[in-house]
């Protein structure tokens, strides 16, 4: 059984993925999407969204990191596929699923879900373009829409040779609402003959247990889950073993957070000091009241002063 920390755009960098790595309970980590056009990209564009390329494709805590892409034009994905093989990528990722209107608008993400062809032909130019000891996994949502094409997407991914395939249970339409429709992928898993991996609405213990039951998946992609509670993949891998296991604590998780904007702190213009940390607040108080606490007390702050005095009350 895997747990795999899902790539979210403009929140899973990899400071997160260093620090969730660290924590444990992840086997394997997706890159936030690099866009795919026409062209070749240049190798610091690849290190700017995986500088773990520099090491082997491994998080410094040794889990690997698998480079996600996204674009429509078969040619150029496999081009750029090619380029990141030879660069020392040790697994590639499609991405079939973003729902962003940008996106969709630029012929990328789950817009391409209506033309189950178009998935193969982008699959199969990628399979054939980088090393056969080189996975290519897909991720996919049910659809665009609706949810009609979901099996000809899945057959899509698998007839044009990937290794395993993802499935965000919701179409594009879905968005991120309630319920995740986890039968469907119990349906994928009995057309297709690769390894599929869960996701979507797995918050909880409670929701994992769900989750497997209905679809059948031991493999879990894990995001806004992960991103509200950290050691959830621990929670997860415990109970698998039969073992008691006792939940961070909000000092623990506060310490990572802290962590996290001091290694954020120099990326981002004055203006916007500390809206990464914000941001992942904003997952943590599902889980833990402090952390609206403290949401509430540096949400309009500015000033590195104020924000050391906010973290230093949990230190």
């Amino acid at each position: 059984m895997r747990i795999f920390l899902a790539p979210m755009e403009g929140v899973v960098d990899h400071s997160v993925r260093e620090i969730m790595t660290a924590i444990g309970g992840v086997d394997t980590c997706v890159t936030e999407f690099i866009r795919i056009t026409d062209t070749a990209l240049p190798p610091k564009v690849f290190y700017r969204y995986c500088p773990e390329l520099a090491n082997q494709c491994l998080t410094p805590a040794g889990t690997p990191v698998r480079i996600q892409l996204l674009g429509g034009n078969p040619e150029a994905m496999a081009h750029n596929a090619a380029k990141l093989a030879r660069y020392g990528a040790t697994a590639i990722d499609l991405n079939f699923g973003c729902p962003a209107k940008a996106v969709n608008n630029s012929d990328g993400g789950a817009r391409l879900l209506r033309e189950p062809e178009r998935v193969f032909a982008i699959v199969s130019a990628v399979r054939k373009a980088v090393p056969a000891a080189i996975p290519v996994s897909a991720k996919i949502r049910l659809g665009f829409e609706d949810r009609s094409l979901y099996l000809d997407n899945a057959r899509a991914v698998f007839e044009a040779g990937a290794t395993e395939l993802a499935v965000h249970a919701r179409s594009k339409v879905d968005g991120y609402k309630p319920p995740a429709y986890w039968e469907y992928i119990a349906k994928i898993r009995e057309t297709i003959a690769i390894p599929v991996i869960a996701n979507g609405e797995i918050w909880s213990l409670a929701d994992y247990r769900r989750c497997r039951e209905i679809s059948g998946c031991d493999d879990m992609m894990l995001g806004r889950g992960l991103m509200a509670c950290p050691d959830l993949g621990l929670q997860i891998k415990a109970e698998q073993r039969g073992e008691e296991y006792t939940p961070m604590l909000w000092r623990e998780i506060c310490q990572h957070l802290y962590r996290y904007y001091c290694d954020t702190l120099d990326i981002y213009p004055r203006k916007y000091l500390g809206n990464r940390v914000k941001q992942w607040l904003v997952y943590l108080r599902r889980q833990y009241k402090e952390a609206d606490e403290l949401f509430e007390q540096i949400k309009r702050h500015r000033n590195p002063a104020a924000m050391e005095a906010a973290f230093s009350q949990y230190q």
